[in-house]
């Protein structure tokens, strides 16, 4: 039995390879052998998550033809891979992709990193903030208060409590977008509302267009669900949404659904203003797309004076058009899994029949508490405490990198949670790699596109600050100084730093 349970074309793995963009050897610098270029180059792929563990890889006379390099090369490489343990092989199923025991993957996924790692690695990998005190706590306290009576009922709510329906509604309408609590659905955090979203609205196989860059873990969402992903590019810095791009391409792919982060982007950070949502509207509607807007990121503006511009459903009054999705992940605390929907009723009426095959609902303590946090004015307070934190954080790390760093680019946005940062010609996926070594975790630019891109750049995210952050600066300092020398495999030990 072949113990591989997918694969990977010679094409597809020459075009992953040559999308990893190779830094010029400086003077006196060797480049390594072509074997041990390619093999690096499987590794770091691997690594990076781009190929999956067990993944069958293509023949080497294959690959060697589309490479253009000789059989003797791929078979050197191969052959080094498995020394090290990233491929394994057996006569008559192939060779297929393995990890090291013990071996981490570097920005692999976005997720935090085990408590017990924290204390030797600095932690870039996650944009998220610890939960704002006491309103965690008081929160919880008066969902407990407001329990009994649910405790007397079965528990699912595949629409979400009726209380918090009622009081999300009423906080589109405030905006000066009418809504009804028919048109809203409570999600178990916006991956869970983007995923329903996505199994009713686009089957395998079906187009999603989504920005370049956009959202790692959705586009991996979207990736696993079978859908296939349409790239639109950003325009360059915080400029945001070239509309006539995605005109053409909403027009020529015709993809089922659309993705976008129009508050405080992530990765980039920047803003859509009030002409590129309306414009972005009509573009969708005249194709026949449904465009999801991704709001998770919407309340965290840093800068005073900033002037917001209306949410993108504001522009589609007869709902036939925006689906818009909110979380309390980010504006308060990742660990309150509460995400919610907002559409047209009969839009709402459908996710939440298909959602009796899926989850049944969300917890009913957790939506009392986001309800409470909303009803009280508890939210307001919390949010803006999270924004001082984030404004902090961002203008250290700023401060940090141009200091140690000063041949990286980026823009400082006037919002959200997130730095993306071009790395003066060196490879994101390498410094990837040599940061897990010298004790700061940090994703890499592909992680954020679709097919390779982005290797010139990696994302970092306001969640240190102070000593923290000068101290994270320091070690990518290091990390960029493994890549230059072509020497990221070594490893140095991470001083134990606490904040």
């Amino acid at each position: 039995m072949a113990q591989w349970t997918s694969a990977v074309g010679a094409a597809q793995l020459a075009r992953l390879l040559n999308s990893q963009q190779e830094r010029p050897a400086g003077p006196g610098t060797r480049r390594p052998p072509a074997y041990r270029a390619l093999a690096d180059g499987i590794r770091l792929l691997v690594l990076e998550g781009r190929v999956p563990v067990a993944a069958r890889l293509p023949a080497e006379r294959e690959l060697a033809l589309s490479l253009s390099v000789s059989r003797t090369t791929v078979a050197a490489a191969y052959e080094a891979l498995r020394s090290e343990g990233f491929l394994e092989s057996r006569r008559g199923a192939g060779s297929w992709t393995a990890v090291p025991a013990g071996n981490p993957l570097p920005a692999r996924g976005l997720e935090p990193l085990p408590p017990d790692a924290l204390g030797s690695m600095i932690d870039l990998g996650t944009a998220s903030l610890p939960a704002p005190e006491p309103w965690l706590t008081r929160a919880v306290q008066g969902a407990l208060e407001e329990l009994p009576p649910y405790a007397h009922t079965h528990g699912d709510y595949p629409a979400g409590l009726p209380a918090l329906r009622t009081t999300l509604a009423e906080r589109y309408t405030a905006r000066g977008i009418p809504t009804m609590p028919e048109q809203i659905m409570v999600t178990t955090g916006a991956m869970g509302a983007i995923d329903a979203i996505c199994h009713l609205f686009a089957g395998r196989g079906e187009r999603i267009a989504v920005e370049s860059p956009s959202y790692a873990n959705i586009l991996q969402l979207m990736r696993e669900a079978g859908a296939r992903l349409v790239p639109v590019a950003m325009a360059e810095g915080l400029t945001g949404w070239d509309v006539d791009r995605w005109r053409q391409v909403l027009r020529d792919a015709a993809p089922r659904l659309a993705y976008v982060v129009a508050d405080f982007h992530n990765p980039t950070g920047a803003l859509a203003d009030e002409d590129q949502r309306r414009r972005l509207v009509d573009a969708a509607r005249s194709a026949g797309t449904v465009l999801v807007v991704d709001e998770t990121m919407s309340e965290l503006h840093l800068d005073d004076g900033l002037e917001l511009p209306r949410p993108v459903c504001g522009f589609d009054p007869a709902g036939s058009t925006v689906i818009t999705v909110g979380s309390a992940s980010k504006a308060f605390w990742a660990g309150m899994r509460i995400g919610w929907v907002r559409a047209a009723p009969d839009v709402i009426r459908s996710l939440v029949v298909a959602r009796a095959y899926a989850d049944l609902g969300t917890p009913v303590l957790e939506q009392l508490a986001v309800n409470w946090l909303l009803s009280t004015g508890g939210w307001e307070q919390a949010v803006e405490v999270r924004r001082g934190q984030a404004r902090e954080n961002r203008d250290a790390l700023v401060a940090a990198v141009r200091r140690e760093l000063p041949s990286w680019d980026f823009e400082v946005p006037h919002g959200g949670l997130t730095l993306w940062v071009r790395t003066g010609g060196l490879s994101g996926s390498r410094l990837a790699e040599a940061g897990e070594r010298v004790g700061v975790r940090v994703p890499s630019g592909p992680r954020f596109g679709v097919d390779g891109a982005f290797e010139g750049y990696v994302r970092l995210p306001f969640t240190v600050g102070g000593a923290v952050a000068d101290e994270a600066a320091s070690r990518l300092a290091a990390a960029a100084r493994l890549v230059e020398t072509g020497a990221s495999g070594a490893t140095e030990t991470p001083r134990t730093f606490v904040a």
